[in-house]
Formats: C-alpha cells, sequence, structure tokens
C-alpha cells in the first residue's frame, strides 16, 4: 500500500499542517473543503490562545488568519510577532476586509507575511485558487499523497465484506481516499491481488458500498491486519465521502490541542 499508511519516517514525508484562525463561514465552505479535496491536511482553529501553544510542536505550519475576528489589527500584531519568535519557521497568510492598499502593503512587511493577503470580499472561487497555488508552490504536502486517518480505536468504523456466503465483520484501523487496512472477527483466507466487491464500509454515519484489491496483509500483536486499495470503479462521490469523514476525524483529535 501507498506509505502513507505507515508510520511517517519524517517531517518531509509527512507534510506540513495549514491552520485557519477564526476563518469566517465561506473560507471553511469553500477554502478548507477544497483544500480537503486535495489531500492537504487542514484544520479550523477558534482559540489563537490555545493555538499558539500548541504550535510548538508544529513549528513549521501555515497560519491563516482571519484579522477582522476577535482583536484588533494591532493585537494581531503582537500575537504574529509573538509566535514567530518562538516559532521563526511558521508562514503566515492573512484574510481580511480591509483592503487598502497601504493598511495591506504595512501589514505585509512588517508582519512577515509569505502566505498572501487575501481580500475576504474577493470571489472564493479566485482565493480557492491563490491558496491551492500557494500550498503547491511550498511543496506543503511534502512526500505525502494521501490524507490517512486513524481509526483503530473508534468503534464507528466498520467493514463487512461478503465471505462464505455470509458477511464477515471487521474493524478499519486507517483510511485514505487510496485504500485501508483492518482487521477481521473471524481471519479470512484473502489472497494477495484477489478481487472483493461488494465491500460495505461504516465511517460514522456514511455507509459506503466499495469494491478493492487485497494488497496484502501482516501480523502485529496477535492480529492479522488485510491491506486493500480501492478499485478505480469506486466512484469520485464516495471518495469526497471518504475525504470529508478523513477531515472530520483529524479534526477532532486535533481540536483536543487548538479548540
Amino acid at each position: 500500500m501507498d506509505s502513507d499508511n505507515k508510520a511517517p519516517e519524517s517531517e518531509s514525508t509527512a507534510g506540513k499542517k495549514i491552520f485557519f484562525l477564526y476563518p469566517t463561514a465561506s473560507v471553511q465552505n469553500q477554502i478548507i473543503t477544497e483544500l480537503i479535496q486535495n489531500e492537504f491536511e487542514a484544520y479550523v482553529a477558534k482559540d489563537h490562545s490555545r493555538l499558539s501553544y500548541a504550535l510548538k510542536n508544529y513549528s513549521d505550519s501555515i497560519i491563516y488568519i482571519n484579522i477582522d475576528d476577535k482583536m484588533p489589527p494591532p493585537e494581531w500584531e503582537k500575537w504574529i510577532g509573538g509566535i514567530l519568535t518562538v516559532c521563526p519557521n511558521l508562514k503566515i497568510g492573512i484574510f481580511s476586509n480591509n483592503n487598502e492598499d497601504e493598511f495591506r502593503e504595512k501589514f505585509i512587511q512588517q508582519n512577515h507575511v509569505t502566505c498572501g493577503y487575501i481580500f475576504q470580499k474577493v470571489d472564493m472561487t479566485k482565493a480557492v485558487s491563490v491558496v491551492l497555488d500557494k500550498m503547491n508552490e511550498m511543496n506543503v504536502k511534502g512526500r505525502r499523497k494521501y490524507l490517512r486517518a486513524s481509526t483503530e480505536r473508534e468503534a464507528n468504523a466498520t467493514i463487512n465484506i461478503p465471505y462464505g456466503g455470509d458477511f464477515l465483520h471487521g474493524m478499519i484501523k486507517d483510511i485514505s481516499t487510496v485504500g485501508f487496512s483492518c482487521v477481521f472477527d473471524q481471519v479470512p483466507t484473502l489472497p494477495k491481488n484477489s478481487l472483493i466487491k461488494g465491500i460495505q464500509l461504516k465511517l460514522q454515519t456514511n455507509l459506503l458500498n466499495v469494491e478493492a484489491v487485497v494488497y496484502g496483509s501482516r501480523d502485529d500483536n496477535e492480529q492479522k491486519i488485510f491491506v486493500m486499495l480501492f478499485t478505480q470503479r469506486v466512484d469520485t462521490d464516495v471518495r469526497s465521502r471518504i475525504k470529508k469523514y478523513i477531515q472530520g476525524n483529524i479534526q477532532s483529535k486535533m481540536d483536543v490541542e487548538i479548540n
């Protein structure tokens, strides 16, 4: 399976995190959604104090700040200066409704804004393009191609496969839009490269019907873990729903630190 289904070897493998601090609804619904659909690791942050503390663990991340919310611009300047002092490798982008040339240029120059100053009243389609282009230019994904969610401790991520004239139940351990790993209540005989049709994946409230090819298996702590790759016949709507599930999964885990 793709290397994204293994523990990250380095930061370049894992890619970088993108935080949106106090994003508007349109930024959440269009820009962040589009980033997720393009396999970027993006998070919504709603507490600048907690985020500044957590960023010590993610010191080369990207932060897009809505400077029209919570504090006046001078306070945001102090906040940005403070986190850059502690984490100088952070990259900053700005969203604002203030598009006056003098204000914009001063804010960019004095606050080391390297990821763009985006006027929030602009057409969001254009804003999406600006952010995506910048993230690609900065190689934010690193060598990671696909977002992956770890689900091994979650009861709401399950699998049923047709087996022996019945369905065999199992638990999903991790999932990306390329495939997933899982364990079954009873260990089945699933030869490498065998095609399995009629797979039922349950991801929270999503019930998805897919087909996959058995990539292989491995033994881990007395469990046999099977790795499966989705076929090309899994349609785009299903992959989109998987991406949304992955986003919700990783956001909920990050919320413990930042919100």
